[in-house]
């Protein structure tokens, strides 16, 4: 009996390892439920699950003309109304979707079961908020806040009504991945609202069949991140798209192309020292912003 107890471990120790195996449990859970929405989860039957329309906004070029044509093709086969500033670039958008897609049709005035809020506007290259031109922050808080609500609020009555829709607004990494956002921080600031204007809707909504999500990429090789050349951690509009459409339906919040969920590593570090690498990374950008602009003027 003396050596049974001897070698009996106290209560403390016990409930400590209890405590680590449920962490780890947890851990291991969620990873496992990462996996299999990255990369096995099918994707949901828009047409039939929302309906046959879809909206999209900012379709002229990147993501959203991306979106656009996913939606129209991939067995999905919505029909589409484009909407985008520039009556040019929307038609060329346009042209090239139906050239891609002949089954697609493009008509207005219909009953809307998809609604994509993609057009947005930020910086030209990083800079600080005191050097920040007013017409452009107004552009940001006017494109990226007030264009999304209020195109919302002209498609929900319908999905209301037919008790059934999907919203899909683009919000970015840099307001709901990354601890800071230096050097963006009014377009961050606009896409907060993005991120919190998504999450109070789709629990708001979802008991009347609405599915409301916040997609957050990081980086995607489009003019407006001044990306050329897609990488691993920079994908090209299609690609980020294929990924996108995937998710459509799930999660309030999501990362569709895995490898930016990765940005996500850096709350790994103690919080004075990410915002010093992001300020570093938004620097250096800022540089290379202005030695741009000062070649130009030079020309």
């Amino acid at each position: 009996m003396a050596v049974a107890c001897a070698h009996a471990q106290p209560a403390w120790a016990l409930a400590l390892a209890a405590l680590g195996l449920l962490v780890f449990a947890r851990a291991a859970a969620r990873l496992a439920l990462w996996l299999y929405a990255a990369f096995l989860r099918p994707a949901r039957p828009l047409r039939r699950r929302y309906g046959a329309w879809a909206v999209v906004t900012g379709a002229t070029d990147g993501i959203g003309r991306a979106l656009a044509s996913r939606l129209a093709g991939a067995g999905l086969g919505l029909g589409l109304v484009l909407v985008g500033r520039s009556p040019d670039r929307l038609a060329g958008a346009s042209a090239d979707i139906r050239t891609r897609h002949p089954s697609a049709q493009y008509i207005r005035d219909l009953d809307v079961g998809v609604l994509v809020n993609n057009a947005g506007a930020c910086y030209p290259y990083a800079r600080y908020f005191h050097e920040l031109d007013e017409a452009l922050a107004r552009d940001m808080v006017r494109i990226n806040v007030e264009a999304t609500t209020r195109v919302t609020h002209a498609v929900l009555p319908g999905m209301v009504e037919r008790g059934r829709g999907a919203i899909v607004n683009i919000g970015s990494g840099g307001a709901s991945i990354m601890p800071s956002c230096p050097l963006h921080t009014v377009y961050a600031a606009t896409k907060a609202f993005v991120d919190q204007f998504s999450r109070s809707l789709y629990v708001e909504y979802k008991s009347k069949g609405i599915d409301v999500q916040c997609q957050v990429p990081m980086y995607v090789a489009t003019k407006m991140a001044s990306i050329r050349n897609p990488s691993f951690f920079a994908p090209s509009p299609e690609a980020y798209a294929r990924a996108a459409v995937r998710y459509i339906g799930y999660e309030p919040r999501c990362t569709p192309y895995w490898p930016h969920a990765l940005w996500k590593l850096v709350w790994l570090l103690p919080g004075p020292v990410a915002d010093r690498v992001i300020l570093s990374m938004a620097l250096d950008g800022r540089a290379k912003g202005r030695a741009k602009d000062a070649r130009k003027k030079a020309q």
